[in-house]
């Protein structure tokens, strides 16, 4: 509202300068207007017309003149008032919209906070869990590799609960996921794929270091979205 204010007085303002300015103009250029103006009576064949109106000019021009002049002066006079109010005016208004909005930033406080501390060092339980499995990844034996996978598992299930995702196991939690909800839910998905590989096949499952160090990585991705590690 008050921008808009702003905008019209400074229109005003500006409609006043301009006219001053268009008058100032036409009082200094008068002869060459007064030629041209008589080069379109004689083009339409007014002539006589012509030479009335300037005869009433040279009669009442003096008079006129005089009175013109005093009535540019006072609306020089009045003009440069009305401008001096309309810019104390803005003046005015600007501060005042500026007033409000801090009054308002400080009512209202529009900064949008983060859904958890930045700072936050993790769940120290499911810490110590995910230390133990990157023991078990790093070992040289198969086996601890995919315990370390099926203990990575058994921290997902307990973050999905944490987090309020109810259903039969693993994969009845993940479906109730919304994507915009979870940005790693498709590592989720991969990693848990692979974990019920290795339960169902056991040591018939391949499964090189590399790749249970891709899984292990999948899972820690998840993890580290919602500060659990």
């Amino acid at each position: 509202m008050a921008d808009k204010k702003e905008k019209k007085e400074v229109e005003v303002v500006g409609l006043e300068i301009g006219a001053l300015l268009a008058l100032v103009i036409v009082i200094a250029a008068w002869p060459s207007i007064s030629a041209y103006i008589e080069t379109i009576f004689k083009a339409f064949g007014l002539s006589d017309l012509f030479v009335q109106i300037s005869s009433y000019f040279n009669i009442y021009g003096p008079e006129i003149s005089s009175v013109a002049k005093s009535a540019m002066n006072i609306i020089i006079g009045v003009s440069f008032l009305v401008a001096l109010f309309f810019l104390i005016g803005i003046i005015y208004s600007v501060e005042q919209l500026k007033h409000i909005r801090e009054k308002e930033k400080e009512k209202y406080d529009l900064k949008v906070e983060p859904a958890y501390e930045a700072d936050v060092k993790g769940n120290a339980v499911l810490a110590s869990r995910w230390a133990q499995i990157q023991d078990h990844v790093s070992s040289d034996n198969p086996s601890d590799w995919r315990q370390a996978i099926m203990e990575a598992d058994i921290m997902l299930d307990d973050v999905l609960t944490a987090l309020g995702y109810q259903g039969d196991g693993i994969g009845e939690k993940l479906k109730r996921v919304v994507k915009g909800d979870m940005k790693t839910l498709d590592e989720a998905w991969e990693a848990h794929k692979v974990r019920n590989q290795v339960a169902h096949e056991g040591s018939a499952f391949p499964l090189t270091k590399y790749e249970a160090n891709h899984v292990i990585n999948m899972y820690k991705k998840v993890f580290e979205e919602f500060f659990y590690i």
